[in-house]
């Protein structure tokens, strides 16, 4: 089960496009004063390029903010979105005015950056549930994202190979310990997602104990979130529910033990560090007058 946003090209772009004025709007303001000591009448050919092996993830908002200065620039990629490229390699080549590249060069950037570090880490998390034998889970995003920047980030999630969970509080029921607590328990809370079921793309309850897991599967709960639970527990749970609910992992996930959860036999872990805990991919962008 993922998010239900559509992630079509058209989406992609006009969500782009709306990241892009805002970017822009707080960058170049009433004008980029540096930009302005260029003549307005010369054209630059420039290349971008990674400084470092990355999955390349950010071409809908490299389109926009090149497309919103200078629609008349000529662009031609040559690594996708989704793709790998190594360190040094020439992602895209760009011929325009060079006031308008010379206004672009950073937020440009900063969307490449930033999205290609979602991309490349879910990628390296990806590749290491995939090498264990049997693996069947999916690797999957939290609602840890940069405020403003949460669909771009979940779609470089998907870039990297990884899937969305839900995109908000309004599209999914995720029942956290805090609202068991405020429900009155398991079965109180759970006895309520029939209000809201409709209108949920999924039904999701976290449980802290093996105890908590049986009272959720007595209860009904067919998506159950194992919260911090140790590997022996893990197994335990996936015993348990003999396959009545899918199963996710959340809590204490990270390089170094990912594959061991995985190898529990569970459907699904759950890693804010995909959009968290991000290094960002150093990209460079070099002028040379035409």
């Amino acid at each position: 089960m993922s998010s239900p946003f559509d992630f079509s090209t058209g989406n992609m772009s006009a969500l782009a496009q709306a990241d892009v004025v805002r970017a822009l709007d707080e960058d170049i303001g009433a004008g980029d004063l540096t930009a302005s000591l260029i003549d307005p009448e010369q054209h630059s050919y420039a290349r971008v390029l990674a400084r470092e092996a990355a999955v390349i993830c950010g071409l809908p908002w490299v389109e926009a903010t090149l497309q919103r200065l200078d629609p008349q620039a000529e662009r031609v990629w040559h690594v996708r979105d989704g793709q790998h490229c190594s360190a040094n390699q020439v992602v895209l080549e760009v011929r325009g005015r060079s006031r308008a590249l010379l206004s672009a060069e950073r937020t440009l950037l900063n969307f490449l950056q930033l999205l290609s570090a979602v991309a490349t880490q879910t990628a390296v998390y990806v590749r290491a549930v995939q090498a264990v034998p049997g693996n069947r889970a999916a690797i999957v995003d939290t609602r840890k994202t940069l405020p403003g920047l949460r669909l771009a980030q979940k779609y470089a999630v998907r870039c990297g190979g990884g899937s969305n969970h839900r995109i908000g509080l309004h599209d999914a029921v995720l029942i956290k310990e805090n609202h068991i607590a405020a429900a009155g328990g398991i079965s109180a809370v759970l006895q309520r997602t029939t209000e809201v079921a409709s209108r949920a793309a999924f039904v999701e309850i976290e449980v802290e104990t093996l105890v908590q897991l049986q009272e959720a599967l007595e209860a009904g709960a067919r998506m159950i979130l194992l919260d911090n639970m140790d590997l022996a527990q893990l197994r335990e749970a996936v015993r348990i529910t003999a396959g009545r609910a899918i199963l996710e992992v959340s809590g204490g996930v990270g390089l170094d033990t990912v594959a061991g959860i995985a190898a529990t036999g569970v459907n699904r872990i759950s890693i804010g560090a995909l959009t968290k805990d991000i290094k960002a991919i150093d990209f460079s962008m070099r002028f040379a007058q035409l």
